[in-house]
Parts: C-alpha cells; structure tokens; sequence
C-alpha cells in the first residue's frame, strides 16, 4: 500500500465544516463570524509518551486527546485538526485500531480531519488542532493562564494520580491488583478532555490551563503568567486520587508520599485546573453540571508569590514534588 492509499482508506472522510480537506496542498477553514482561532499542537513519540504494545484505537484516541484537552483549557470549541504521522512500515491492522480511536473522539466533539502528513520513520504523531472562541464587545473570551487574582479559588477538575500508578505498575515499579491497574490503566491511555467544562467556565474562570505534566509544575505556570502565589489544601488534593475508592485499597499499599506524588506531580491527569472568585462558587459548580464533569476546590491564590502546601490543619507540608520535563 502506498502513501496516497493509505491516506485515503484510513484518514479521508467528508468535511462538511471546512472549506477544503484533505487532499490538497492546504486545508481551508472560514472560521465563524465573530470568532478567534485557538491552535494547539502535541506530538507522541513511541518509547517517550506510549508503550510500544499500546493499544492502538487507545492510542489514537490519546493523540487527539491531549490536543482536545489544550483547546479545553483555552475554553474554545473544536473545529478541525491536522495529523502529521511517522510510521516504520504499513500495518493495515494497526492503522484500522489507530484511525478508529483518533476518528471516534473526532466525532464525538465534531473536530473534522482536514489534512496533514504521512512519511516513513519511527513511529511518530503530531496533531494539531484547531477551536474557535467567540469575541465580544471587541474581547476573546478565550480562557488564559493569566487572571487569577489573589483571593481567588483553586479548583480541579474530576481525578488525579490514576495515570502516573498506572506508568508505575507497568514499568514494574509498583504492583497493583487487577482492577485497580485497569482503572488507572484507563486514565493512563484514554483521557477525557475537558471540552464541555472549558466552555462552562467562560466568564466564571479567571485563569485556567490543562494538567498534562503534573499538577504543581502546571499550576506554577499559571501562577507565573497571574505573577500571584497560591496555597494548596493537600488533604483536599488527596481526595483527587480516584484509586482511593477502589475495594482493593488499602493504606499499606501506597504510603501518603506516594499518594501525594502521584495527584501533584504525576501527569497525563488531562484535567482542568483554574481560578475563579470565590463569590462565582455557585457559578462554578452550575458550570461543573452543565457539563456534567465534577470539580473540586482545592486552595487559594495568594498577592506572594510562591506555592505553598499544607494540610487540612493549615501546616506546611514538606517535600518536593517535581512535575514532568522531558529535558531535565
């Protein structure tokens, strides 16, 4: 099979919202009146992001995933994306997994496939991804990581850690029961991006970003471009840990440092984190059912700069928790 097939049996479908897709040198979007582009793009590399035994419908899935997720935290709608892919050799059996996981979520938040590239090498996939958010009064509305303001409160969306045990167990670091590896196996492979919540929040939050690398590493990043401090309740963090409501758990499995590194620096969370008034409480929360994905406030923006951890007394926690570089 060659380049031209594969393109067409595997990744060309109509386009109705594009102008022009797949199949000439530039993919055509007019996006809506009224409207700002938001642009994100991600790349996963076999051995860096992924297992080589992955699943490959889990994996395409993942790979649009984690750009849905971007487009989430901007509070935009998704519109299309373009992937750009590596292989080392043509697999028809894998393509079909991979295109069937990438095309599912695709559908599932009506983001069009509208071009992009395909070339021989290790395995290799780089998506980009296109939103719109809307302009008012001259202003996007686009969620940024800039406004939190101190006084502000800190919120999660729906659970954090259950990837990081998850990479834990299967690089034999850690062993876990059989469910308890299969739920956070899940999370680990197959995150859910926070479109629906991203979109909520607009007008409510005052900053917000998508947890990809680690709680604290991301939420420093926020807090840098606010130039504001913050004050996390870890014993409110810890709650994050879906794994702790599994049959199986038990305290001597995992020691509270582990829990702790695994909801503040474990990453592939592909959560929501943001700052919104504390008198917008109700606001938030009406967000959170409207589209139906739980959110838990978890601390404080701070006028100091810093982040600082304490317990559900108020004491500083010690301990160093780093999130994810793939240079470091």
């Amino acid at each position: 099979m060659g380049e031209f097939d594969l393109i067409a049996r595997y990744f060309t479908r109509p386009t109705p919202r594009a102008v022009l897709g797949v199949g000439d040198d530039c993919a055509l979007l007019q996006p809506a009146p009224g409207t700002q582009l938001a642009i994100s793009s991600d790349m996963l590399v076999e051995g860096r992001h992924f297992f080589a035994d992955v699943d490959p419908g889990a994996l395409g899935h993942k790979a649009l995933a984690v750009n849905l997720s971007d487009l989430a935290a901007c509070g935009a709608r998704p519109l299309a994306f373009t992937l750009a892919l590596a292989l080392p050799r043509v697999d028809e059996r894998w393509l079909a997994g991979f295109s069937g996981g990438l095309l599912a979520l695709a559908d599932a938040h009506g983001c069009e496939l509208v071009g992009g590239d395909t070339t021989q090498g290790p395995l290799n996939i780089c998506i980009t991804v296109f939103g719109e958010v809307p302009v008012v009064g001259g202003q996007g509305r686009a969620l940024l990581r800039a406004g939190a303001r101190a006084g502000d409160d800190v919120y999660v969306s729906g659970t954090l850690g259950d990837a990081r045990l998850a990479l834990d167990a299967l690089r034999g670091r850690i062993a876990l029961p059989a469910g308890l590896l299969a739920q956070a196996r899940a999370r680990l492979e197959r995150p859910t991006p926070r479109v629906a919540l991203g979109q909520a929040l607009r007008g409510v939050a005052t900053a917000a970003l998508d947890v990809s690398d680690g709680l604290l590493g991301d939420l420093g990043h926020l807090l840098g471009k606010s130039r504001v401090g913050a004050t996390l309740d870890t014993s409110l963090a810890i709650e994050l840990l879906a794994s702790r409501a599994h049959p199986a758990w038990a305290a001597r499995l995992f020691s509270l440092k582990m829990q702790l590194e695994c909801v503040l620096a474990g990453g592939d969370d592909y959560e929501l984190a943001f700052t919104a008034p504390a008198s917008a409480r109700d606001a938030v929360q009406a967000a959170a059912r409207q589209a139906a994905t739980p959110v838990t406030r978890i601390g404080r923006i701070d006028a100091a700069p810093g982040l600082r951890l304490v317990d559900g007394q108020g004491r500083p926690v010690a301990g160093r928790y780093a999130s994810f570089d793939h240079f470091a």
